[in-house]
């Protein structure tokens, strides 16, 4: 990347007069997905923004695929201020002792996009983001990588299918419960673990958004996927609360305007990846890719509605009654 830097002496040999640029403010952008996915090239498209918005006193570097910190130490890494920004899944909150964000990962929750930005742009994501402040993190932006499908070594149509199987999943209690709710065994590893643990047999079956799944070639050790679209898979755009309020206003300013333009790209091209990720799968011919029926569907949300009541406590009850009645659902104590 072109510097705008000169030194004070080689300003003097080559004859340049007038004031010497300061070096540009370093901003390291860490993710653990790859560069083609929604996130990938949100993250890009950030970079390019911003970059142009501050006239380039800001240097945004991109880390993609776990190049530079990866599921396990990312969020430390941005504590210690060894990386500015990242754009973990929501899901990777609850080992900080925030397990708010894990509402997102509930079941069934949401029937399309439009209902989770209805808890992400309004008071419930706004709250959410206010309990990473004494973290020494601020929240900026939600990104979404739309909903997940299941996969496995063994087609999974109804919630028997599941009895048994090892699921690899995120950190999340409540996708643990998911999963023990379905009969299944819930192992807990990093996405860049995921597809050598299918390979050997630790797991014989995951829960990703088809984006992911094509990236890190999941689907080529997953004979079956269920388009079951049952849970959402979104992140939170967040950043070292001490490098954020150390900059300048107008720097700031200029960054918060061109995340905000990179949300709306990432979110935009969310559903059309996934789109392609599927067509692309199919058309490979190692996996065979499975439509619930109406009853095989119902049958899956029966099993797994016990799981928000289950997981009332860890949430908080106001939270979950907040965010049913935000999305026009009965309260779990309704008959």
């Amino acid at each position: 990347m072109f510097r705008r830097t000169l030194s004070a002496s080689l300003v003097t040999a080559i004859g340049i007069t007038g004031p010497v640029l300061a070096d540009p403010i370093l901003l390291r952008f860490s993710h653990v997905v790859a560069e083609d996915t929604p996130k990938g090239l949100g993250a890009h498209r950030f970079e390019e923004l911003a970059e142009a918005y501050t006239n380039g006193a800001v240097d945004v570097r991109v880390y993609p695929n776990s190049t530079l910190y990866g599921d396990r130490n990312e969020l430390e890494a941005l504590q210690l201020g060894a990386v500015e920004m990242l754009a973990p899944s929501l899901a990777k909150f609850g080992p900080l002792g925030i397990s708010e964000f894990e509402l997102f990962d509930l079941p069934f929750l949401f029937v399309d996009i439009e209902a989770v930005h209805m808890l992400t742009e309004g008071p419930v994501g706004r709250a959410l983001f206010d309990t990473l402040e004494p973290r020494g993190i601020t929240g900026l932006a939600y990104w979404d990588n739309g909903f997940k499908i299941m996969s496995a070594t063994r087609p999974l149509r109804v919630p028997d299918d599941f009895a048994g199987l090892p699921m690899r999943i995120q950190s999340s209690q409540v996708i643990a419960a998911q999963m023990e709710a379905l009969g299944a065994v819930p192992r807990v590893m990093t996405l860049s673990e995921t597809r050598e643990a299918l390979e050997t047999g630790w797991v014989e079956g995951t829960e990703n958004a088809p984006s992911n799944m094509l990236s890190q070639s999941i689907y080529e050790v997953q004979p079956y996927a269920t388009l079951s679209n049952h849970g959402y898979l979104g992140y939170a755009v967040i950043v070292n609360s001490a490098f954020w309020n150390a900059l300048p206003p107008d720097v700031r300013s200029n960054l918060v305007r061109a995340l905000d333009e990179a949300t709306d790209y990432a979110n935009s091209i969310a559903a059309a990846k996934n789109a392609e990720a599927i067509t692309l799968i199919a058309q490979t011919g190692t996996t065979e890719l499975y439509e619930l029926t109406p009853d095989e569907r119902a049958a899956w949300v029966a099993a797994l509605l016990p799981v928000h009541e289950r997981m009332r406590q860890r949430l908080g009850d106001k939270l979950v009654d907040v965010a049913r009645s935000t999305l026009g659902l009965p309260d779990l104590a309704s008959p």
